[in-house]
């Protein structure tokens, strides 16, 4: 049976990640593609256990945020998205490992080299064939998330994480061009899901 394709929406809070999801999925639907979507940290029933005890109030420190932030994935991939893509699904998931490297390591400061080698030996060079980063200034994207109302124990952190988020997933974007798309996501929604459609086109005629 053909591999499906994997694909990662990625960005800091309030870049319409939720929005743009569901107008990919419906796109590739359209095509005749089976999508599996799932979100990190989650997806499974232990995923969504992690989920919570990262978004609840409870203090954790950055190397076991990013230690719990794996054990999830590790069970995301076994249990839902390897089988999914063996079995000729598309998988659309919010956020995957790039998120790591933009909140543990550009947040929090986790060095790189560690969350790289927590990658190699979860992952097994498995990664997105397509990620698309969702990109707006930090105070665009603070102003939209507080609208939708009560925050989490990320979303209540300070302007200054957030830049260092941002300028994160800037810089993975510059190391791997082929594979992570920059939107610009203040533009009107219309734009955007022109160029996501473009993107999509690309990768299913690949």
């Amino acid at each position: 049976m053909t591999k499906g394709k994997f694909i990662s929406l990625e960005g800091g809070e309030g870049v319409g990640k939720t929005t743009n999801l569901n107008f990919i999925r419906e796109s590739l639907e359209a095509r005749g593609k089976r999508v599996v979507v799932t979100r990190e940290p989650g997806g499974t029933g232990l995923g969504e256990r992690v989920r919570s005890l990262l978004l609840g109030d409870e203090p954790i420190v950055a190397e076991a945020e990013l230690l719990l932030m794996f054990a999830a994935r590790a069970q995301h991939l076994r249990e839902l998205i390897v089988p999914a893509l063996e079995s000729g699904a598309w998988v659309l998931s919010d956020r995957f490992t790039d998120a790591s490297y933009a909140y543990q390591g550009g947040g929090r400061a986790v060095d790189a080299a560690f969350i790289a080698s927590l990658e190699e030996h979860v992952q097994r060079g498995l990664k997105p064939d397509l990620t698309l980063l969702f990109d707006a200034p930090v105070a665009v994207g603070m102003a939209r998330a507080k609208n939708r109302g009560g925050t989490d124990r990320f979303e209540a952190e300070d302007l200054a994480f957030f830049e260092r988020v941002r300028g994160t997933y800037l810089q993975l974007a510059g190391y791997f061009p082929k594979r992570i798309r920059i939107l610009d996501a203040s533009r009107p929604l219309s734009e955007v899901q022109a160029e996501i459609a473009s993107h999509l086109l690309r990768l299913c005629d690949s």
